[in-house]
This record gives structure tokens, sequence and C-alpha cells, in this order.
């Protein structure tokens, strides 16, 4: 069975209770975006997704189905997957949005992953280090990263157990030798759930919007033997930097310029070592933990070899 058939099947499954729609008709509506239009397979499962909600009057979170199948975090490796999961609450972090309850991450056997919880869905909280079977959530992925989102359908039973959380972090250290595009003061998607940074002003799923504020850094760590692409996010690049969200605003304002903050940072950070340790997303390190280094390498030597490559 090919993949888009498999893809069509899913759709027209979640559906079957809406829409009198059957899997060849969401095939044709796949294969025309694929080969007309040359759109990802997955972009063209959530355009035709979106569609059909659109048709049926029906938000993403009542879409939910019963039955699913319970899995590890580290097995979650698709879009749009409605699963069933048990996992213990490792660390909760303060939502950024109003329209967010909830948000951390959770952990098993086989590693972590991060999940959100909507204001909207009125769910009960979680609580950090407990332990939770969570049926009927949804999986999102988002360059290569995936998560999980409680919505109105999930439910929440605590177990009365504990999870040796798998470590799936990963270390590495070198010279900071760039600092990439997208770093610095950025927006994001204000749209609930959605924390894409804009290009121009616009969200890739929900086109021109006004975006929030953040800070982060996509650097690249050179170690002389290989080099190691990192994120930081806004409270590591704030650490990092001694430079706070407010206070980057206030630079780019001062300037009319927002790369005078990304300026600031490459001439205080480029050429100083660093360890990094995180949980590895697609190709980049996400830094939970970093330790500034007096060496071992010689910065100006990585740099010369690192303008080399």
């Amino acid at each position: 069975m090919s993949d888009l058939r498999n893809h069509a099947e899913e759709i027209a499954d979640q559906f079957s209770d809406h829409l009198d729609i059957d899997a060849d008709d969401v095939e044709e509506r796949l294969q025309n975006l694929v080969d007309e239009y040359r759109v990802p397979v997955d972009e063209a499962r959530r355009s035709v997704v979106n569609s059909y909600l659109d048709e049926a009057g029906l938000d993403r979170d009542e879409l939910g189905r019963g039955g699913n199948e319970e899995v590890h975090l580290a097995d979650i490796d698709q879009d749009e997957q409605w699963v069933d999961v048990t996992a213990k609450v490792v660390e909760l972090w303060e939502p950024r949005s109003e329209s967010i309850s909830q948000v951390g991450l959770l952990g098993d056997e086989s590693g972590r992953m991060k999940f959100v919880s909507f204001t909207t869905s009125d769910l009960p909280e979680i609580e950090e280090g407990k332990v939770y079977r969570l049926g009927n959530v949804v999986t999102d992925e988002y360059q290569g990263n995936f998560s999980v989102k409680l919505n109105r359908t999930t439910s929440i039973e605590e177990l009365d157990e504990d999870i040796e959380v798998g470590d799936d972090a990963t270390t590495v250290e070198g010279a900071l030798v760039d600092i990439q595009s997208g770093s610095g003061l950025i927006k994001r998607c204000p749209e609930e759930g959605c924390t894409r940074v804009l290009q121009n002003g616009r969200c890739n799923e929900h086109g021109n919007v006004e975006g929030e504020f953040d800070l982060r850094i996509k650097g690249v760590l050179d170690d002389g033997d290989a080099v190691h692409e990192v994120i930081f996010g806004r409270d590591m690049t704030e650490e990092l930097t001694g430079i706070s969200l407010e206070e980057a605003q206030e630079m780019a304002m001062d300037a009319l310029d927002t790369t005078v903050v990304v300026d600031e940072m490459r001439t205080d950070l480029i050429g100083r070592y660093y360890r990094v340790s995180g949980p590895e997303l697609g190709r980049y390190v996400l830094a939970d933990d970093t330790e500034r280094l007096n060496g071992p390498a010689d910065a100006e030597a990585v740099l010369i070899e690192a303008r080399s490559i």
C-alpha cells in the first residue's frame, strides 16, 4: 500500500463520523497536491485535513477517536496521529500565552518529549513528578521535532507508580564559530499551539500574523574534528548573553533595526568555548544546560579552520 493511500485511509477514518467521504476521494486530493503542486506529503496531509475540518465545522481537537495504540515517546515519528501514552511529568514550564494552560516535558523509558495543554480544552492540571496514562493525545511535528498535544478529548488517569525516564540527552562542546540566520530577536506565530518563527511577518501555516517577540540563538560549535548545531532557547540565551527579552526589544526600537541584537550577541560570544547538553531534535542539540569553558580549544585557530570549511 502506498504512503498516500495510508494517509488517505487514516484521514477518511478520522472523519467517518462527520462527513460522507471515502479514502479514494481523500487520496485524489492528496495526489493532486503532491503531483500537481509539488507540496510535501506532510503539508499536503495537513492541508487536506484542514479543508475537511472547515467542511465539517470542527475544531482539530474534536477529531479524536478511541482505540488508539499505546506508544513509547521515542516511537512517535508521524504528525497528526492519535495515540495513548503513559509518561511521567518531568518538568513544567511557565506558559507564555494565555491560550496554553500547561506546557512542559513528559518522559518514559524511551526518552522525553514536549507536551502542550490548551486552556480551551478545560482539562485538569497534571503535576510535576507524577505518572499519568494520557489517552487520545495528538502528535505534532515541526522541522523534524515531535511533541504531543492534550486536547478536550484527552483522558487523564493518574497512576500509582513511577517511571525511570530514559536519558536521551547528548553532550557536545567546542568553540562557537557561527550564529546562524534566525537568531537574536525573533517573532513567533501567536496562533494557539503554533510556535513557528515568522518570516517577513508570515507564518508558513497561518499566513500573515502579528507575531510575539522571543529570543533564541542557533549556533554552531566546532571542536576541531566536527561541528555541532545547537539551539539556545530564550532562558538560555538570556543567561548566555546577559540580554533580556525586554532589553533586546529596547535595543531594536532605539536602532529601528532588530539585527543590532544578534550583532551584539556575535561580538560577545563568537570564539568562546562551551559545553552544551540536551536532547537531539533533528540536526540540532537543544541546550538544556550550558557551561562556558576556558579551553581546550584555541578559539582563533578553530575560527580559521571553520572559515575554511
